[in-house]
């Protein structure tokens, strides 16, 4: 500091003096004063620019997550690995640099006709070039089809391809020679003019025309002999009266019109009719008493039970040639109508078991009903495969009426409002409503989210229809006025998809009852929708339900397996 404070000011001072103050000069930088134009001001520099020896040899750092260098890097600059501290146990695909989450991505430029160029070639030739491969080397290699890449050299869809080699072909094309002229219609070499089929394929040809002609045939108008059997020996009581009347001693009055105050649900199994052969279609109880279950096979036979006493199969009616589809009483009991994949329908006198008349139209009957009015039980209708719903008078044997608004096979037909409507369903997934003797619908109900019902139930009350959708649920219809689907009003939990399963009411419309495609039953609570039982009913599909419509807990189901079965 003494060589500071003297710097300057005297010209006579020593020479250790001035060797002092010129090892301070290095440290001092002078400073123009503001004040003074003439004299300078020193300021002490405490970070002087010093080169250290050996400063080549340092490398500098660089930050990897700069994104501009404003200096020529070395190698080794680049390189470096990271400084700090390391995380332990890291594995190499953990310590490798990374850019991304799933690893470092570099941009890369590419020609997009020759992209889309490759793309469309590997989906029209089933092959493209490798793009893993360097442009420069001498054999370019493909991916995909390899076989189909050398047949044509590797060309693509905006090259023409090999062309193909040409059949040979006769020629004349000389105008003058007016016989033997053939200009484009020349033949092709080994050409064959007539092809004969081989002895093997003539066999097979014979065969499938054979099954066309069988499936396209009309059935014989002479129908099969009809005959009925009676198993019982006691045919009629003491005082005469036949099987068809109602017992008194059952413990339950028969007679009555008011049905059960509560239903229960069923526990037991209690008993099982056996006989047919193959699964059943349709079950029908005897009307009003139902102490008689009459049933329909796809073993052509319809066959009568009793529901009480010792329980037997009364008769077997024979007289189909192809499975049974439907059955149907009238309101005395006294006659039944059957419908039959071999387009007849027949009435049957259920006491004598003779066939009454017969009924044709040349199509499947899918569904038979006579008419509920005690005053037009000579009317039945019948829902065909040709998409017709048609009315036969039971006097005369002629189709009275027919309803050809459906798009679809005729599945159901259920009377409301007193009888004087009735509403089908059909595969075309659309509900119609009709008015009694007039061929056009007074209402048609088609949904894009409905689906086809092949089986609807009235509600013991009237004001309801229960429908089977094929989606796996019960829909609910309005029976009355508008016919409005209640949405509230759904109920699921059982498999029915592709099968014909009919529902029913209980007596005291407190439940529901459906079987299913599994074999079991179901029951729910009709206000809450909510499921209150199932059980495992038959082996094969539980196609029928019915609860007994005068006892509170009695349930008969139909099965698949051949079976009717009593709950209790």
């Amino acid at each position: 500091m003494l060589g500071l404070k003297n710097y300057g000011n005297s010209s006579s001072s020593s020479d250790s003096d001035e060797d002092a103050s010129e090892e301070a000069n290095i440290h001092l930088k002078p400073v123009a004063d503001p004040t003074n134009s003439v004299a300078k001001t020193l300021a002490v520099c405490a970070a002087p620019e010093v080169i250290p020896h050996g400063a080549v040899a340092v490398p500098r750092v660089v930050d990897p997550s700069t994104k501009e260098v404003l200096y020529n890097p070395k190698y080794e600059e680049l390189f470096t690995p990271v400084q700090g501290p390391e995380k332990p146990n890291q594995t190499n695909q953990e310590r490798a640099a990374k850019n991304t989450l799933g690893g470092y991505l570099e941009k890369a430029h590419i020609n997009a006709f020759q992209f889309e160029n490759q793309r469309r070639t590997f989906h029209t030739y089933g092959y493209a070039m490798d793009p893993s491969t360097d442009e420069t080397a001498d054999g370019q290699s493909y991916v995909g089809d390899l076989q189909e890449a050398y047949n044509t050299d590797g060309k693509t869809v905006f090259e023409s391809p090999k062309p193909k080699k040409k059949r040979k072909q006769e020629k004349n094309d000389c105008p003058e020679d007016i016989e033997g002229f053939l200009g484009p219609w020349g033949r092709y070499e080994n050409e064959q003019s007539v092809a004969k089929p081989t002895d093997e394929e003539k066999a097979e040809l014979d065969e499938i025309l054979a099954k066309r002609h069988k499936r396209g045939r009309i059935p014989e108008d002479k129908p099969l002999e009809e005959k009925s059997i009676l198993h019982i020996k006691d045919a009629v009581d003491y005082q005469g009266r036949s099987y068809l009347h109602a017992p008194h001693d059952v413990g339950v009055n028969l007679r009555s019109n008011v049905p059960p105050t509560k239903c229960f649900l069923p526990k037991a199994h209690i008993h099982t009719w056996q006989g047919h052969t193959k699964g059943i279609s349709s079950i029908r109880w005897f009307p009003k008493t139902a102490h008689l279950l009459l049933s329909g096979s796809m073993d052509c036979r319809v066959k009568l039970w009793e529901v009480y006493g010792e329980r037997r199969c009364i008769r077997t009616y024979f007289g189909h040639r192809q499975a049974i589809k439907d059955v149907g009483w009238n309101n005395k009991g006294t006659h039944f109508l059957s419908a039959s994949y071999d387009r007849y329908i027949k009435l049957w006198d259920a006491e004598t078991g003779d066939v009454v008349s017969r009924f044709t139209a040349r199509k499947m009957p899918f569904c038979v009903k006579f008419h509920p009015d005690n005053g037009k039980q000579h009317l039945f209708v019948a829902g065909t495969s040709d998409k017709k719903i048609i009315c036969w008078d039971t006097r005369s044997g002629d189709i009275v009426q027919e309803y050809d608004r459906h798009l679809g096979a005729v599945n159901t037909i259920t009377f409301v409002d007193e009888n004087r409507r009735f509403v089908t369903t059909s595969d075309d997934k659309s509900m119609r409503i009709w008015e009694w003797d007039i061929p056009v619908d007074m209402k048609y109900i088609a949904d894009p989210t409905m689906h086809s019902m092949p089986a609807v139930t009235l509600a013991p009350n009237g004001k309801w229809l229960a429908c089977q959708s094929l989606d796996n649920k019960i829909v609910i219809f309005s029976a009355l006025n508008r016919f409005k689907m209640n949405r509230k009003k759904s109920f699921s939990g059982h498999m029915v998809s592709g099968y014909a399963c009919n529902l029913d009411f209980s007596p005291d419309m407190s439940y529901l009852i459906s079987g299913d495609g599994d074999g079991k039953c179901y029951i729910w609570d009709w206000k809450t929708t909510k499921m209150y039982k199932k059980w495992q009913a038959h082996e094969g599909v539980c196609i029928s339900t019915l609860w007994h419509p005068h006892e509170p807990s009695k349930v008969v189901t139909a099965g698949w397996d051949g079976l009717l079965k009593f709950w209790d």
